[in-house]
């Protein structure tokens, strides 16, 4: 199975270990020639993914036609911001292809959600999400990992699944994709709140009194958006939402932890610039359409406040005393 992989973060060479493992035929695509050269010469790149060697087998490209053409799957694994830019790239070779996308957070100025972004640019219905509890780093280690994967589409269900499931990854279905990209793109802003608590030295009890409020908040956003409220049971719910709010892998829940500990404004803006935060975009994303939608989850509003409006923190210990 030939596959064309969008990416070469962390995430993006961690999946490409899973589909070697599975002795499919790889090439990568960066826009970057620098990374190329980098990837080409080193295989790997130790800043974003210490410790990982890409297989030798894996092409590098910066030709996004050649990342497209003559492959059975192409998977999209680059940061929010800036996957508009890449499908309208894409577009002059695509049709009907199988699309999987491994990206997780809302568009900014639009509110779109990766697969309406896909969907909306691109001339194919054949289009997947997977999400889930799955840190690059613990990805490359082989351990058992669940993922949630959803599609409208059976045949690329089905090569999703001969892409990427194996003896240590195992893929989930379900037929609710806005509702599996809900909550892949929430948790990233509970993991902040989370990091909050524990930079302000809050206990393990405060931070698990935190994860069972988000779940029900998770599922009232699921309800507004006309999704599956057991959407949130999922790999991508309730699974993923306690990976990135109880790990400092989470660079999500690591600004949260500068915010909760730290005064120092310079500081964790310097985190912020370099570092790709998926929360803290995704964070004024929700707000936003949520705000369009009329629709009121305190928590969202809470976060909001505290992170973009720089609150004080200790905000978050008052409100999950007194919720309604």
């Amino acid at each position: 199975m030939r596959v064309g992989l969008f990416g070469t973060g962390a995430y993006g060479l961690a999946i490409s270990s899973i589909l070697t493992h599975n002795e499919h035929e790889v090439i990568m695509w960066t826009r970057f020639e620098e990374e190329k050269k980098l990837l080409e010469e080193r295989h790997g790149n130790e800043k974003l993914l210490p410790g990982f060697t890409l297989d030798e087998r894996v092409k590098i490209t910066n030709s996004i036609e050649e990342c497209i053409q003559n492959n059975d799957l192409l998977i999209i694994a680059i940061p929010a911001p800036f996957v508009t830019e890449l499908c309208e790239d894409m577009k002059p070779y695509i049709n009907n292809h199988h699309i999987l996308i491994a990206t997780k957070g809302i568009e900014q100025k639009t509110g779109l959600f990766m697969s309406e972004i896909v969907e909306n640019n691109l001339n194919t219905k054949n289009i997947a999400a997977i999400s889930g509890p799955s840190f690059a780093v613990d990805i490359i280690t082989k351990n058992p990992i669940g993922l949630s994967i959803a599609s409208k589409s059976t045949e690329t269900l089905l090569l999703a699944r001969k892409a990427l499931q194996n003896n240590y990854i195992r893929l989930k279905e379900c037929n609710d994709i806005i509702g599996i990209e809900i909550c892949g793109s929430i948790k990233n802003v509970i993991a902040i709140s989370s990091g909050i608590l524990d930079g302000m030295k809050a206990n393990d009890s405060t931070k698990a009194m935190l994860i069972t409020e988000a779940v029900k908040d998770m599922e009232s956003i699921l309800e507004a958006f006309g999704c599956d409220r057991d959407t949130v049971d999922s790999y991508a719910g309730i699974g993923d939402l306690l990976l990135t709010c109880t790990s400092e892998k989470s660079r999500n829940y690591s600004l949260g932890k500068l915010i909760g500990s730290c005064s120092d404004i310079n500081k964790i803006k310097e985190y912020k610039e370099n570092n790709t935060i998926e929360g803290y975009y995704t964070l004024e994303s929700i707000y936003e359409l949520l705000k369009n939608k009329n629709i009121s989850i305190p928590i969202i509003d809470l976060i909001y406040e505290i992170v973009i409006k720089e609150k004080d923190p200790k905000l978050l210990l008052t409100f999950l005393v007194y919720k309604i």
